[in-house]
């Protein structure tokens, strides 16, 4: 966008529309800034207005101003003497006018390049070797500073180890000693250049206790990032050996395949609403189960976005135009409506409804222009625009002529009218249009009636109210203008409710009350007068009544009795006369006046402000309220029943501190008699108590709300399918045709996903929804020529169903022979909370699923370590999630291989090799004790009687009976000898010992046989040039060597060469 062009640079160009476009545009040194208007209108504009935060620019401009010819105007970075720009920031919108109308586009804020002072620099870090370093530098800038880090005044080293991220954070990974020295951040932005104080990085060298436990050294934090940013969820981990770090969602959810890891950091280079949640991470000690997790939310507020525009529309006049605009963002944006570029004021015609919705009833010519729906949330505006054209037709009949309205009573009007002037033959109906005087948002009635007539009579209106009327004619072309209107005041009534009632004493002669004024609702005409009857409750035929003011709120009944019982009620009229009383109230006037000061009075100006379900009570100090420690409050439920005896509930009484002036009782019933008592206490005495008495307030009638429904019920149905059942609006003037109902998931921005259903019952099912997932719903009444409101929207969840998909990216490694880790994230649609995961593993994979093994683990659960698996296998895994309704798919198999486990350098034997062990050393054992006992007894008698001599041996055998052949193969197991034979025997070209006593033994293989029996010709066998003689199928003996009345056994298998050595 900016091009060198003769030396100079050419401005950004923003333009402004009604459409997308950027919130927030930067004015940056020495770039002008060029706002274009361009609201898409077909009508050529021959005015644009510029508005600053709402209000109209200078039209001669300015030294940072300049209005180009196309009515672009242009900001400067600087003014013609070089001074910065002031008052330049704020927010500009333009107004577009045309010969058809106005708009205005959606506001764009204008910033300053800035850089701010620091607001976080590095502090030094004194880090053990192998240990993790973090540095952070804050601060803040328009447009977003970049921060580059430095060591000792060079940029750090292009290393791995080495993570810059983009909230300003270093972090130095298992450092060593050549990471010492001083560490800086160097930010810049268009607007200027800074660096921070150096910070020095010490490395410590020694004990790494310190290391061997897991700890996230810089948890993640909770962030709020508006939408379109980068983000950064930070998560560095320390401890020996390296900890895994891992990241998830706490919702199960599965982490956007946009979101990157750089080390064990996440970050989101383009923040959007999907990406709003809580992050957990996890840092794992390996092959251990030891592991500490960290959580952060993020929170993603987005400008608004306009899902549902207005649509243009070509109506008639005299017909009803319906523009309904939705929008979205985070937080909800507020809307409100322009008419050729001017908020529109609601009146009798036109209003406005919650969401979004703008209704003109009787178009006329001068409601034909552009509207447009603004939302705002704070972050930035969003527009649409619509056209309304007015048709009026030929042959139209002109307006009913001369209409006058009579009061007939107090809640009924007469309407007389002449037919229109012109076209009155064509003349099919009528419509009456009623609606109150007074108040911005009222509801109109309208009535319809046949051509035969020139008067109706509107009946159930409210008394002494303000009513306006107006008649339309109907034509088989459409509709007539609506006549002039006539404004009428409904006559006066007697009130329909007493005022509420409070009473106290201060002496005991008088009765002091109060009472709250009616309100217009219930007064029902001007209130002139208040009539107080009372009498004492020993003399209830003698009633005595006392006439105040209609603009009096309190009265002093005087010259009482003293300790004696009263009742009293009080009644309000208007000119027509008295309502109804209110009920009888009881109080006991004071027995004495105490002059000691210790009597305390009832507090005075006690008030109570009734609604559906609450009373708001207040009163005012006692006069000797030096007196009162606290105040006390009760409040108790009285009924009436036809005797005109009352029956009183359970009493709640409160205490109150002393300086109390109003409590608040909720959970009422509505519609309910209530009596309040306040009174002041201390530690001696309790007061006398202020009363009141009267009722909470009806619940309000939602049938009145105009064709708006208002009882929505909404109730699972299966895991794909919800019930939605409502009321239909007890407006008996409109025939309803049908209901539309609108379904969403919750919290959508996306409009495809908004579905709408049609019913003529009241009741729908809505099918083919997803299990497990939250849906706003809402109801539409559809009328005769009338479209009602969406009602308030309700939210229900589908019942949870099996997963169905499994779990995503099984992983398999071997840990080490017998052990295999599996890990795997939560599957993609889980269809409800996963309360488990079974894992199915076997060596076999032909054999049948329920003969695999079934390993079970808990649903939070991710990765697992299988242990007990048999080594030099191939194993086959499978894995698959479980909800409460049941188990899902499983993933592919996928297979891992055990290794062959060793010690050391020789082979484990299997159960069977170390069972045959453990029998040939044990019949070596007793082999060589009759062997050593034989030669002790028999060596002399063997030396004489010619026993085996030295020079009588084979040559190709050496001393101790072992053959050496000339060429003898080494075995394939050859280095376990190696191993177990002493150090003296481990080469192959090396002779052996001399021959101990303990050899020579070894020429007495069986001591069971004569010496006349031949012996079993020996066998030779070599392991790496050690020789032994085979001299049956079980293990061999050889000895080599008695050390400190030691022996050494080793033995050694025929066939295998597998050797056991042993010590005796």
């Amino acid at each position: 966008r900016i091009i060198l062009d003769s030396g100079r640079y050419r401005p950004v160009s923003v333009e402004l529309s009604c459409g997308a476009g950027p919130s927030h545009v930067v004015l940056e040194p020495g770039l002008p800034l060029l706002l274009d208007c361009n609201l898409g209108a077909s009508d050529t504009p021959f005015n644009v207005t510029w508005l600053q935060d709402g209000q109209p620019l200078p039209l001669e401009g300015g030294d940072f101003l300049q209005y180009l010819a196309n009515g672009s105007l242009l900001l400067l970075p600087t003014s013609k003497d070089g001074q910065s720009p002031q008052g330049v920031e704020g927010g500009y919108s333009c107004v577009s006018a045309s010969a058809h109308g106005a708009l205005t586009s959606r506001t764009v804020n204008v910033l300053l390049a800035s850089l701010s002072k620091f607001l976080q620099e590095p502090s030094p870090q004194t880090v053990p070797a192998g240990g993790a370093a973090r540095f952070k530098c804050q601060i803040e800038g328009v447009p977003t500073p970049v921060i580059t880090w430095e060591k000792d005044t060079v940029a750090v080293p292009e290393e791995t180890r080495f993570i810059s991220l983009l909230n300003g954070v270093l972090q130095i990974l298992e450092v060593t000693k050549e990471d010492e020295g001083a560490y800086r951040c160097v930010v810049s932005n268009s607007a200027r250049k800074d660096i921070s104080h150096e910070a020095r990085l010490t490395v410590t060298t020694g004990s790494t206790e310190a290391l061997n436990r897991v700890a996230i050294v810089a948890p993640p934090q909770n962030a709020i990032v508006v939408l379109g940013r980068p983000a950064v969820m930070e998560c560095m981990a320390q401890g020996q050996p390296k900890p895994l770090v891992s990241w998830s969602r706490q919702d199960g959810k599965p982490i956007s395949t946009d979101v990157v890891v750089l080390a064990t950091n996440l970050v989101i280079r383009d923040t959007r609403r999907h990406h709003a949640g809580v992050y957990v991470c996890r840092a794992n000690k390996p092959m251990t189960r030891e592991f500490v997790d960290a959580a952060a939310e993020l929170h993603v507020p987005a400008p608004p976005v306009i899902l549902q525009p207005p649509e243009t529309a070509s109506l008639s006049r005299g017909n009803t135009a319906r523009f309904v605009c939705n929008s979205s963002g985070e937080p909800p944006p507020v809307l409100h409506w322009l008419k050729d570029g001017h908020p529109i004021k609601t009146f009798r015609r036109v209003k406005t409804q919650s969401p979004g919705v703008l209704l003109i009833n009787q178009l006329a010519l001068e409601d034909a222009g552009y509207y447009q729906c603004i939302a705002d949330n704070g972050l930035g505006t969003a527009c649409a625009t619509a056209k309304l054209t007015v048709i009026v037709r030929e042959g139209l009949p002109s307006s009913p002529r001369h209409l006058s309205a009579t009061p007939y009573s107090s809640t009924s009007a007469l309407l007389i009218w002449e037919k229109p002037e012109y076209n009155s033959d064509q003349i099919i109906g009528y419509s009456v249009h009623c609606q109150r005087a007074a108040g911005s948002d009222n509801v109109e009635y309208q009535f319809a009636m046949n051509n035969d007539t020139t008067e109706y009579h509107v009946k159930e209106l409210l008394p002494h109210t303000a009513y306006t009327f107006f008649v339309v004619a109907y034509s088989p072309m459409g509709a007539s203008p609506p006549s002039l209107p006539v404004t009428v005041e409904m006559l006066e009534d007697v009130p329909s409710a007493p005022p509420q009632l409070s009473i106290a004493s201060t002496s005991p002669s008088d009765i002091r009350l109060m009472w709250h004024p009616l309100s217009s609702q219930n007064s029902r005409g001007a209130v002139t007068r208040y009539r107080i009857e009372y009498s004492t409750l020993d003399q209830v035929d003698s009633v005595f009544s006392v006439e105040v003011g209609g603009n009096e709120t309190q009265f002093t009944l005087r010259e009482l009795q003293p300790n004696q019982a009263y009742r009293l009620r009080i009644a309000a009229g208007t000119g027509v006369g008295f309502g109804v009383p209110s009920e009888w109230a009881q109080h006991q006037t004071l027995a004495h006046y105490n002059h000691s000061d210790h009597m305390i009075f009832a507090p005075t100006e006690l008030k109570v402000r009734a609604r559906v379900k609450s009373l708001n009570v207040t009163w005012h100090p006692s006069p000797n309220h030096t007196l009162v420690s606290g105040y006390k409050l009760s409040c108790r439920e009285v009924e009436a029943d036809e005797s005109a005896n009352e029956r009183t509930t359970q009493t709640h009484t409160t205490r109150l501190g002393k300086r109390a002036r109003y409590h608040l009782l909720t959970r009422l019933v509505p519609d309910r008699q209530y009596e309040v008592r306040v009174w002041g206490f201390n530690k001696q005495i309790d007061g006398a108590a202020a009363v009141w008495k009267g009722r909470t307030d009806k619940a309000h009638d939602k049938s009145k709300i105009y064709l708006t429904v208002c009882v929505i019920q909404a109730m699972a149905n299966s895991s794909t399918s919800i019930w939605l059942r409502w009321e239909k609006p007890r407006f008996s003037h409109v025939r309803i045709i049908n209901y539309t109902v609108r379904c969403s998931p919750a919290g959508t921005t996306n409009a495809s996903l908004v579905s709408y259903y049609t019913s003529s019952a009241q009741e729908i099912l809505l099918g083919a929804l997803r299990p497990f997932t939250r849906y706003e719903l809402a109801v539409q009444s559809n009328g005769v020529d009338v479209v009602g409101p969406f009602s308030g929207t309700v939210e229900e969840s589908t019942l949870s169903d099996r997963p169905s998909t499994p779990p995503e990216e099984l992983r398999l490694r071997a840990l080490d022979s017998s052990s295999v880790l599996v890990s795997w994230r939560p599957p993609l649609e889980p269809n409800g909370i996963i309360i488990s995961y079974r894992i199915l593993f076997s060596g076999n994979l032909s054999q049948p699923e329920h003969l695999w093994e079934n390993l079970s683990q808990d649903g939070s659960i991710t990765s697992v370590e299988v242990q007990g698996l048999s080594s030099d296998t191939h194993y086959f895994f499978k894995l698959g999630a479980s909800t409460e309704v049941g188990p899902g798919p499983y993933s592919p198999i996928k297979d891992v291989y055990t290794p062959l486990q060793k010690y050391g350098s020789c082979q484990i034997l299997d159960i069977h090799a170390v069972t045959g062990i453990i029998v040939g050393v044990c019949l070596g054992l007793i082999c060589i004790l009759l062997c050593m006992c034989f030669s002790f007894r028999n060596g002399k008698s063997s030396e004489v009687s010619g026993g085996l001599d030295s020079t009588a041996v084979t040559p190709q055998y050496r001393r101790g009976g072992c053959p050496v052949p000339s060429n003898v193969p080494e075995c394939s197991n050859s280095h376990e000898l190696e191993t177990l034979m002493p150090p003296g025997s481990q080469e192959s070209g090396q002779p052996l010992e001399e021959a101990s006593e303990e050899q020579s033994l070894m020429a007495s293989a069986n001591p069971g046989e004569g010496e006349d029996t031949p012996a079993p010709e020996p066998k030779v066998k070599t392991c790496k040039g050690v020789a032994f003689l085979q001299m049956g199928l079980g293990y061999s003996v050889i000895f080599s060597r008695v050390d400190r009345g030691i022996i050494v056994v080793i033995l050694v298998h025929p066939l295998s060469c597998r050797l056991l050595g042993m010590a005796l």
